[in-house]
């Protein structure tokens, strides 16, 4: 099964970057796309962005949209999420999803980015 470790978050001005990671430590067979979702306090996860696996098409939150985008490096098995103009409404515990075929999906221990203004 397929195993997620994110990496990357922490604490950021607004309107500065980071870049999470996220590698699948046993690799990506059976693999059909990568998403990220994040969690801020209070709240109910929500869809981030998404990526499939093969052909790389992408898909993002509105909220997000032209601002973060979503990445793979199929032979490394990791996934980023390029995150620029950061705004304090991207505070949140981010986490990385893998979307196998057939099987339920599979989630990372999240890593947390906070946006101060």
């Amino acid at each position: 099964q397929v195993q997620l470790v994110e990496s990357g978050g922490g604490l950021v001005q607004a309107g500065g970057s980071l870049r999470l990671s996220c590698a699948a430590s046993r690799g990506t067979f059976g693999v059909i796309a990568m998403r990220w979702f994040r969690q801020a306090p209070g709240k109910d996860r929500e869809f981030v962005a998404y990526i499939s696996w093969s052909a790389g098409s992408t898909t993002y939150a509105d909220s997000v949209k032209g601002r973060f985008t979503i990445s793979r490096d199929n032979a490394k098995n990791t996934v980023y999420l390029q995150m620029n103009s950061l705004k304090p409404e991207d505070t949140a515990v981010y986490y990385c999803n893998a979307v196998p075929a057939g099987t339920a999906s599979v989630w990372g221990q999240g890593t947390q980015v906070t946006v101060s203004s």
